[in-house]
This record gives C-alpha cells, sequence and structure tokens, in this order.
C-alpha cells in the first residue's frame, strides 16, 4: 500500500538474498523481520546452540530450543512465521575458507556476531566481493549501526583501521546488555537491509549511528572513506592473543591437584549467585584496584565466565609476587559446568 514500494517493491523483496551472521541478539529480531517482510531468499550462518541464558535478547528461540543448534531453531521459526521465503542454514563459523563463496550467493550480508575478528572478515569479504555490509553492534545500554562498501562507500576499517585483542572487549554474556537494545538496533539494522533493496531513503553509509537506550537519544556521525586503506586478501586474524599467552590451566586438571591450589572467582556478584563452581570470591574491579590480597597465596587459579578475564588478570599480574604461580581456568565456569554434568 506504500506508494513509495508498491507491488514492484514486494516483487524486488521477493527477489533478495540476504546473508545474515550470526544468529543473536541482533541476528534473531533481523531475520524476523526480513522473513516477515518477505526477502526472498534468507542465509544464516551461526555455529552456535541455543542456552537457556540467550531467551532474554534472542527472540526467536524458546525454552524447547534449549541445546539446538540455533540456525535449526531459527529456520524451523522463521518457516512457521513465512513459508513462501528460502532458508539456507550454515552450522558453522564465518572463516577464510567459506566467506568469499558464500558472500557471492547474496545480494546484502548483515553483521551481527560478537566477535571482532568476525567483523573484520565482514568487511574484507564484502569488499573484495563487491556486496553492501549492513553493521550493527551491542555494549550494554548503547548501540551502533551503520553499512559499509555501500557502492564502494566507505568500510569497517575506515571507522576502525586496527582490531583489538577480543580480551580487551568483553561480551554480553560477561558485562550484560538490556535485552530490548539487541531489538533495537536489530530492526535499525532490518530497516537498512529493506532500504538497500528498495533503493529507498538516505542509506547509512558513511555515516554511524549511535543509540543510548537509558537516554533514548541518537547521533548520527559522519565519517569518509579512507581510500589509502587497501584489501586484496583475506586474512584469518587471530585477536585472542592475549588469551593464549596467560597460563591455563584445564578443570579436569585443577580438580585432579584442587588441594594444591586457590580458586578465585573474578566474575561479578550478580554472575557468581547465578552459578559457581566455588573458591573465593574477589570481583576484577576489586583485585586490580588491591591486587596484594592475594600475595599470600603460592598457586592461584582465577575463573570468568569464558577465560577471557581471567587470562587477562594473570597476564597483568605477571610482574607481582615473582614466586607466585597463577593460571586462568581455561573455557571459564562454561566449560566447567560441562565436566561437571
Amino acid at each position: 500500500m506504500l506508494s513509495e514500494v508498491g507491488v514492484e517493491g514486494q516483487q524486488k523483496l521477493k527477489k533478495a538474498r540476504v546473508l545474515v551472521i550470526g544468529c543473536g541478539g541482533l541476528g534473531c529480531p533481523i531475520l524476523q523481520y526480513l522473513a516477515a517482510a518477505g526477502i526472498g531468499e534468507l542465509g544464516i550462518i551461526d555455529d552456535d546452540t541455543v542456552a537457556l541464558s540467550n531467551l532474554q535478547r534472542q527472540i526467536l528461540f524458546k525454552e524447547s530450543h534449549v541445546g539446538m543448534p540455533k540456525v535449526e531453531a531459527a529456520q524451523e521459526v522463521l518457516n512457521a512465521l513465512n513459508s513462501s521465503i528460502k532458508i539456507q542454514i550454515y552450522s558453522e563459523r564465518l572463516s577464510v575458507a567459506n566467506a568469499p563463496n558464500l558472500f557471492k550467493k547474496y545480494d546484502v550480508i548483515v553483521e551481527g556476531s560478537d566477535s571482532f575478528s568476525t567483523k573484520y572478515l565482514a568487511n574484507d569479504a564484502a569488499v573484495l566481493t563487491g556486496k553492501p555490509l549492513v553493521f550493527g553492534s551491542i555494549f550494554k545500554f548503547e548501540g551502533q549501526v551503520s553499512v559499509f562498501n555501500y557502492k564502494n562507500g566507505p568500510t569497517y576499517r575506515c571507522l576502525y583501521p586496527e582490531p583489538v585483542a577480543e580480551a580487551d572487549m568483553p561480551t554480553c554474556s560477561e558485562v550484560g546488555v538490556l535485552g530490548i537494545l539487541p531489538g533495537i538496533i536489530g530492526m535499525f539494522q532490518a530497516n537498512e537491509v529493506v532500504k538497500i533493496i528498495l533503493d529507498l531513503g538516505n542509506i547509512l553509509s558513511g555515516k554511524l549511528l549511535i543509540y543510548n537506550s537509558l537516554e533514548a537519544s541518537q547521533m548520527l556521525l559522519p565519517f569518509n572513506k579512507n581510500e589509502s586503506i587497501e584489501i586484496s586478501e583475506l586474512i584469518e586474524l587471530d585477536l585472542s592473543c592475549s588469551i593464549h599467552s596467560a597460563n591455563e590451566m584445564d578443570y579436569r586438571d585443577f580438580k585432579k591437584n584442587k588441594n594444591t591450589y586457590t580458586l578465585i572467582d573474578i566474575r561479578s556478584k550478580p554472575e557468581r549467585e547465578t552459578s559457581n563452581i566455588g573458591g573465593l570470591h574477589i570481583p576484577l574491579d576489586q583485585l586490580l584496584k588491591k591486587p596484594h590480597q592475594i600475595a599470600e597465596f603460592d598457586a592461584v587459579v582465577f575463573y570468568c565466565a569464558s577465560g577471557k578475564r581471567s587470562a587477562r588478570v594473570v597476564n597483568q599480574l605477571q610482574d607481582l609476587f615473582s614466586e607466585q604461580k597463577r593460571y586462568s581456568l581455561k573455557g571459564g565456569i562454561a566449560e566447567a559446568l560441562k565436566v561437571e554434568d
């Protein structure tokens, strides 16, 4: 009924092919609105499974989907929403090996992962295959949206030239996120996809939209293309170097010799109350302010949600207490609970 869209516009949507990277907090609302809009073919790539803690923000899933591959659960729900569209699922992680051929199959790429290495890989693959990339990112109460490589416009690297280590940037699972926020940002992304396909309005190319959910405020920041940045090939970025450089200990090895080590939980109080595997509780910020409170221990094993924060602590304290042995629990409490199960 919109005069700017009409039957011709709906046919454009029906012929369009869109690939969504990540089926999490951003991917779920993106997929739901694109399926409802009648996008002819949706591709979904994600290698994760549904967890109970996902449900406050990943609105496609239900408790019955817990433990199921996210792409399969999403396909089931989206087929029930719109049986006339085609849904291709890829239960794998985006990589240098699969990105080029995958991107060539689709008209628009939407990036909704929580991994910086994936974001840079998606950007570079979009540039090399000539595809527009709709970007979204969230942190606690704030989100960002932009469109990269639209008609050879600015790219992600024009905005953020150099990546940072994954360990230095906590995930939503570690710091929390207002569950509604990814829905808002995901809808912004879906809106840009539809605008690109219909060639309507002003595309967020060369513009970064920043939305603050606590203030209900928006900022639109312009940025230019950096002509000096050239992308000639895909490179598998390893942004986890700070994790690998830390001394790690497998939970099974810890259990065999647990009397030898002092176990310290560095997560927040809410995380601790949700689940824990024992040990002392010294939140990360308190530990870094007063590290000498652990000087009396001969050997320490730190743990957090995934192993990122604990690895960072081991590295940051490496020049203190030279005789003390410090380890990061590999995989964090997530891996430990799997062993206990």
